[in-house]
């Protein structure tokens, strides 16, 4: 089957990767270089963790996703991930780190509980008095997505398919299975899949009721000198509690100390625009940090990266059918985990025509 994948993020290079192992003719297009930066899986690393609340269905869907990560490991002939582990801190009852816990603990995962005294002592970039409890689970870590990226766009043209960079989609024709390209030449194919990210509704404007696009950036930074060892060996911290929604990755593969939150974002409809740093950008994420992170103002912006991702309301993975296409995106940031595994089910998808059980998939409702 000669199938066409537009966008190669995460999912698109998963795709044309899964499509290429089962002997498919594939051609990727993407806008920009591979990896592209401005993609929201183009930044230096991102966190895999099991951790969801006991409901989402998304924590049994992880055990999928290792193992697809692990055969494109085996592929590729190197791992590209930092098995570091993952931490949550909890600072108001009932906030993520709860539901993360109640999760981990009714699917059986291990985990280990510190009180916030015995974390700081531990974890001495941690503000004792700040928090409530925090824990640690040996699963988990940070992807390193542009070597992932390099990796699989490497793996894809030693194996036949035909990888375009710089090569943009302006149109896509569902019903012909052909796009069209902002160079005026049209290719067809079997099927269409669209991975295009935040880009998906220039493609196709009647997603915008289900997809929002949002702006954010995340701040690289410089730790005191006495916790960088600390941080240097310290697990990736998947929340730090409250009403922060934030994340940090320790320094891993080619990038730096990272902080990121979901506070941090604004409605954006279009993906391009904007994406240079705002003045003090960096010092504003920095602050949503204290508590629980000790001694913030000793911190420094090394760098600021400004990132766009769509989002749908209940924060799950979306696809959708038209003709001879099919649309996957979403999972509102916290999709890059799964990205080999949805590779692998919309490979599947393309193979037997079975859209319903790939969204049933994306949507862990089997789970």
């Amino acid at each position: 089957m000669k199938t066409i994948v537009v966008g190669a993020g995460i999912a698109g290079l998963s795709t044309a990767w899964e499509l290429t192992r089962r002997g498919h003719a594939v051609t990727l297009l993407e806008q920009g270089p591979i990896p592209n930066p401005l993609a929201a899986s183009g930044d230096h690393h991102r966190i895999i963790r099991r951790a969801y609340g006991p409901g989402s269905g998304y924590g049994k869907a992880i055990s999928e996703a290792y193992d697809a990560w692990g055969a494109l490991w085996s592929d590729l002939g190197q791992s590209h991930y930092d098995a570091r582990g993952f931490l949550c801190v909890s600072r108001a009852a009932g906030d993520d780190t709860d539901l993360y816990r109640e999760g981990m603990e009714k699917g059986g995962w291990p985990i280990e509980l510190f009180s916030a005294e015995e974390a700081a002592r531990r974890w001495p970039f941690l503000e004792a008095g700040s928090f409530r409890y925090a824990f640690h689970s040996p699963e988990g870590g940070a992807l390193h997505c542009r070597r992932i990226a390099a990796g699989i766009g490497e793996w894809l043209r030693a194996n036949g398919a035909d990888v375009r960079e710089h090569m943009q989609v302006v149109a896509v024709d569902c019903e012909a299975g052909s796009v069209k390209l902002a160079d005026g030449d049209s290719l067809t194919a079997d099927q269409v899949v669209v991975t295009a990210g935040a880009w998906v509704t220039k493609l196709f404007p009647d997603l915008v009721s289900e997809l929002t696009t949002y702006r954010t950036a995340v701040a690289y930074l410089e730790p005191p000198t006495d916790l960088k060892q600390a941080w240097e060996a310290a697990p990736v911290i998947l929340d730090v509690g409250g009403d922060t929604d934030g994340y940090i990755i320790p320094r891993s593969g080619d990038g730096g100390l990272k902080f990121g939150s979901g506070l941090h974002k604004r409605q954006q409809d279009d993906a391009s625009a904007a994406r240079e740093p705002e003045d003090g950008e960096g010092e504003a994420i920095l602050r949503l940090f204290s508590p629980p992170i000790a001694r913030v103002d000793e911190y420094t912006v090394s760098n600021v990266v400004t990132c766009a991702y769509t989002f749908t309301d209940d924060q799950r993975f979306f696809a959708t059918r038209k003709g001879r296409c099919l649309v996957v995106s979403a999972c509102s940031g916290h999709g890059y985990k799964f990205g080999t595994a949805v590779g692998r089910r919309v490979a599947a998808a393309v193979e037997n025509g079975d859209t319903q059980d790939l969204i049933r998939w994306l949507r862990a409702e089997d789970m």
